[in-house]
């Protein structure tokens, strides 16, 4: 059986950080539905050009183009021992039509591992941000610093939070998040297969405990 991972994750919690490493430990292939949306509206593909009719405009992709790219991504040979999907499933039609794609396989979903903190740490982590204004050299106000506050470390310029890294709009992607999540965190948890990760660890021990949910030896 090959090992196909859904990997959930609370906005700061560190999903792609540990996404990365997971990847790196694991040989595992990363299915990430934003790169998907990326590399077919690159190369002009006719699903690339369906989604990038609705991005433009601002408008989701529907379920059935994102669940097309996916299926087209995993059915490649490089996929043969799994995928780490990342991204994807966002909605309980996109969760219950790559299952029944798996199961065409032989395959399922192995396991479900959900990244998250308690909301005060995600909001610390997500508000934090501060980028100069030269050239968008990023810092945290937690967790790297500027030298002196205000001032860019690189180039000397002024540090600025973007409206994107505000308390408020941590708050919102925060709330956007448990709102559409919670349907899917439920939907796995009822087959069994959710495994809650504490985000608010080191990342060391945050990697251990996914890996030892994940049943793998590296």
């Amino acid at each position: 059986m090959a090992t196909y991972i859904v990997l959930l994750g609370s906005p700061g919690a560190g999903k792609g950080t540990q996404a990365d490493i997971l990847i790196e430990k694991t040989g595992l292939v990363h299915v990430s539905s934003g790169d998907l949306f990326r590399e077919h509206i690159k190369n002009k593909t006719e699903l690339g050009q369906l989604a990038d009719s609705y991005m433009s405009k601002g408008e989701l992709v529907p379920d059935d183009v994102t669940i097309a790219m996916v299926r087209k991504r995993i059915s490649n040979p490089d996929c043969e021992h799994g995928a780490v999907l990342d991204g994807f499933p966002r909605t309980l039609v996109q969760a219950e039509t790559i299952k029944i794609t798996l199961n065409e396989m032989g395959e399922d979903i192995s396991v479900v591992p959900y990244i998250t903190a308690p909301d005060e740490i995600l909001i610390a982590r997500l508000s934090g941000r501060c980028t100069c204004r030269a050239s968008g050299h990023v810092f945290h106000k937690l967790y790297s610093p500027p030298a002196k506050e205000g001032i860019c470390d690189i180039d000397g310029s002024e540090l600025y939070q973007r409206d994107d890294d505000t308390v408020e709009t941590a708050k919102k992607r925060l709330h956007v998040y448990a709102e559409k999540t919670l349907p899917l965190i439920n939907y796995y948890r009822k087959q069994d297969k959710l495994v809650e990760i504490q985000g608010d660890q080191p990342i060391e021990k945050v990697t251990e405990d996914l890996l030892a949910a994940l049943n793998i030896k590296v």
